[in-house]
């Protein structure tokens, strides 16, 4: 009897592709998978961003409207107190206008020092003949304070004024005379 040898089935010899083929699909099929989650995991991130621009972009045009609502406040403002300072500068103009047009004042006023030792007397001499209601206002710049006296001065007479009556003066302060019919009197405390 001869011997004869069978082939050999070939589904023996494929059995170790098939394990590779699978394994190759399921390594492909994770792949496409890992490939999926990140494409989906970018376009959530690009939404996000796409949000935050929005929100930057929408900040900016506020911002950008508040400045320009801001201009034109600001130049509103700006023409405003241009019309403000021409009135002033008229007033002053029809101000100055009438105190020139007033007498001046017929007061004469000296300083001399407080027979107390505290600080100056301001000597206050009416030189009409008439009495005369004036309004005193002392002002010392160095401390910034200021107050308003009011005055009869008798004709011919003279008053003093320091303080004992309300006010001491010092060298360098500001005293101002005010009577409604004459020019206003400043002086400076020598």
């Amino acid at each position: 009897m001869e011997s004869t040898t069978l082939p050999e089935p070939k589904h023996a010899a494929r059995g170790p592709l098939w394990w590779v083929s699978i394994s190759f699909n399921i390594l492909l099929f994770v792949a496409v998978c890992a490939l999926g989650l990140y494409a989906f995991m970018l376009n959530v991130d690009l939404g996000d961003i796409k949000r935050r621009l929005s929100k930057e972009v929408e900040s900016r045009e506020q911002t950008e409207r508040y400045l320009v609502d801001t201009r034109n406040l600001l130049v509103q403002t700006q023409h405003e107190l241009e019309q403000i300072r021409s009135q002033l500068d008229l007033r002053e103009a029809e101000f100055r206008t009438v105190i020139t047009d007033k007498p001046r004042l017929p007061v004469v006023v000296g300083f001399r020092s407080s027979l107390m030792g505290k600080g100056m007397v301001a000597v206050i001499e009416n030189a009409s003949d008439r009495y005369l209601n004036v309004v005193l206002a002392a002002r010392n710049p160095t401390l910034s304070t200021a107050r308003r006296f009011a005055l009869e001065l008798a004709p011919r007479a003279s008053h003093s004024f320091g303080h004992m009556e309300g006010w001491q003066f010092s060298s360098g302060d500001e005293l101002s005379l005010f009577h409604e019919d004459f020019a206003a009197i400043r002086l400076s405390v020598p």
